[in-house]
């Protein structure tokens, strides 16, 4: 049996107010796209910032087989967060500039860019087709061409591992569209794995391989995504703790 590429083993997260993540276990192997799904505060957020080690939560994580503690191949983890929403367009920073800041996780940082460098760079902002925008400021880009940016500096490395954060939080919808577009050729390497935070679970389900959906911290589901819209009515109104009716529409339960 192949190495997952995430093992988590009954992991839990406290704040000082509450508990955010209670005993959560899963694995992602490789060439999954995994949705992380739930309410707001349901704990996905905080989910991922453990997986990458921004929080220090009781359990284990282990990343391509290693302990999280042992795990010093980073550049092999991409992150894109949501960006468009939070960057500050007044900082005076090239498309290309940002892009290049991706290659520091592997290169170190104060060694000089090569030639195969540049042309990793060049390859990255033509698959999000952005090359032609390349000495443009990136404050000056529309919310949906930053967040083409962003998905540029988290390939630049061509990672195994992709983790996107609610990425089109504050992105036009018209834009919405297009991001996942570019995200369906991504999905095309099958050696690539994803893990993505939504809201927009039917919005992405072609290219969703499995769904976990926490509730209130804990696991309520880990499925495939068909075995995901074929839940029953009791589990979904586990998942969804609000009023409603269970409908079936084009064999898909919605409430």
């Amino acid at each position: 049996m192949e190495t997952p590429i995430i093992e988590i083993d009954q992991v839990s997260y406290d704040y000082p107010d509450r508990r955010v993540l209670n005993q959560v276990s899963f694995q992602v192997q490789q060439g999954q796209f995994l949705a992380i799904v739930g309410e707001n505060g349901s704990g996905k957020s905080t989910l991922i910032k453990c997986i990458l080690g921004l929080l220090q939560p009781k359990g284990t994580i282990r990343l391509f087989g290693q302990p999280q503690s042992q795990f010093n191949e980073w550049w092999r983890i991409s992150y894109v967060s949501q960006k468009a929403a939070s960057f500050n367009s007044g900082f005076p920073v090239t498309v290309a500039e940002v892009v290049e800041m991706g290659l520091y996780a592997k290169k170190g940082l104060f060694r000089r860019l090569s030639r195969d460098d540049r042309d990793k760079v060049r390859t990255a902002l033509e698959t999000v087709g952005m090359w032609e925008r390349r000495d443009s400021k990136v404050g000056d880009l529309s919310g949906g061409q930053q967040q083409r940016v962003f998905i540029a500096r988290a390939l630049v490395n061509d990672p195994d591992l992709m983790i996107l954060d609610e990425p089109t939080v504050g992105v036009d919808q018209r834009y919405v569209k297009e991001f996942y577009e570019i995200l369906e050729e991504l999905r095309r390497d099958k050696r690539r794995t994803f893990v993505l935070v939504t809201h927009d679970i039917h919005f992405v389900s072609k290219l969703v391989t499995d769904v976990i959906h926490l509730v209130d911290g804990r696991l309520g589901c880990n499925c495939g995504i068909k075995e995901y819209w074929e839940l029953d009515e009791q589990t979904i109104r586990s998942l969804y703790p609000v009023p409603g009716r269970v409908l079936v529409h084009e064999g898909k339960s919605v409430q």
